[in-house]
């Protein structure tokens, strides 16, 4: 007979803002992404492409440098969000976040697939709100309580 093993809690450790915030940029990067790519797949894109039209815009390189530069946000987010010191962070965080957000709604106006945009833009909104809640509720530290300076002006710290 075997004797049952005890259960064991999971660990559940805490996971820094800065880790939070660069996963959910990288979703909204890949969200991006993948609708521009699926977008392909929609009959008559590829056709509009070759006769040099994206959307309703003639493609040409200031077209593509504004592409380029709206999938460099969450790119760049990524990275800020890791390396920002944590004030700049939320502040960075809570203003780009606040702008992708009709950026992201822009997506699906005029759209005749809105149930395709709609979802990919409902999903970004999603992480996009996540981001912002992150940002807005980053952990304050309480400030530590510290004594007079010692003679040799150094700060005595309260143990």
């Amino acid at each position: 007979m075997r004797t049952p093993q005890p259960t064991t809690t999971l660990e559940d450790p805490r996971i820094p803002v800065q880790a939070k915030l660069a996963a959910a940029w990288t979703g909204v990067m890949f969200l991006y992404a993948y609708v521009d790519i699926l977008a392909f797949f929609k009959p008559g894109v590829v056709t509009d492409i070759l006769a040099g039209v994206v959307f309703e815009f003639d493609i040409s390189q200031p077209l593509y440098v504004l592409f380029l530069t709206l999938m460099a946000i969450p790119i760049f987010m990524i990275v800020l969000s890791t390396t920002l010191p944590a004030r700049a962070n939320r502040v960075t965080n809570l203003i780009v976040a606040s702008v992708q957000i009709p950026y992201a709604a822009f997506n699906v106006v005029g759209g005749s697939w809105t149930y395709f945009y709609g979802l990919g833009v409902a999903l970004e909104v999603i992480l996009l709100a996540f981001i912002l809640r992150s940002a807005w509720t980053w952990p304050r530290t309480a400030p530590s309580a510290t004594m007079p300076t010692s003679p040799d002006r150094e700060t005595v710290r309260a143990q």
